[in-house]
């Protein structure tokens, strides 16, 4: 039987008596790792602290998919993660929904977030709370920072298939091209080889 869940916490989370008070300017990046209680998948957006919202069925099976397909396809100079933060400055920490970085960035095993600069993908799956980040405020974070290529998944309510949505950087005006719209199937070659069958999205993965 499914559990109600709290910001996507286990059910024996409980929050503090009293949620921090914000300092002047905002928190900052090194917070994230400094203040305790904090929900799990915890992002900092300019200075503010946003909580995850209990996950759906499609979020979950999606970021599943992607990682397990990513894994398979990714050249051996690069990793998946998933749900890890990318610190993009000091005020701005998201957490993409999966990640592709460079293997040599992974040798810290302690380590809880990634520089922009070793992000090769960044994915996010869309979910009725996240829309406007997702769709515009974490993408033009990304662009700014560089991060070379990015991917957003929409649920297509007619097909209740993944939509796969996939930008490029222009790297003169350190903008996000679009450079595909991605349904039943997921075929590219940058940022390196791989197809994906995005109506396997029910189907438990090896």
């Amino acid at each position: 039987m499914a559990t109600s869940m709290i910001f996507g916490r286990d059910p024996e989370w409980t929050p503090p008596k009293e949620w921090p008070i914000p300092p002047v300017g905002g928190y900052t990046a090194d917070d994230l790792d400094r203040l305790p209680n904090l929900p799990r998948h915890t992002e900092l957006i300019d200075g503010s602290l946003v909580f995850a919202s209990p996950q759906t069925v499609f979020h979950m099976r999606a970021i599943r998919l992607l990682q397990a397909s990513l894994l398979h396809a990714t050249p051996p100079a690069l990793d998946v993660y998933s749900r890890m933060t990318v610190t993009l400055g000091p005020r701005n920490r998201p957490e993409p929904d999966v990640l592709v970085v460079e293997s040599e960035a992974c040798t810290e095993l302690k380590e809880t977030t990634f520089q922009p600069e070793d992000v090769v993908l960044a994915v996010e799956v869309v979910s009725e709370d996240s829309e406007a980040r997702d769709r515009d405020t974490k993408p033009l974070k990304y662009a700014e920072a560089r991060i070379p290529h990015f991917w957003r998944v929409e649920l297509d309510e007619e097909t209740e298939l993944p939509v796969v949505h996939v930008f490029e950087l222009e790297p003169t005006t350190k903008a996000y091209v679009a450079t595909g719209i991605h349904r039943e199937q997921l075929k590219v070659s940058v940022p390196f080889p791989v197809k994906i069958d995005l109506t396997a999205i029910n189907r438990r993965q090896p």
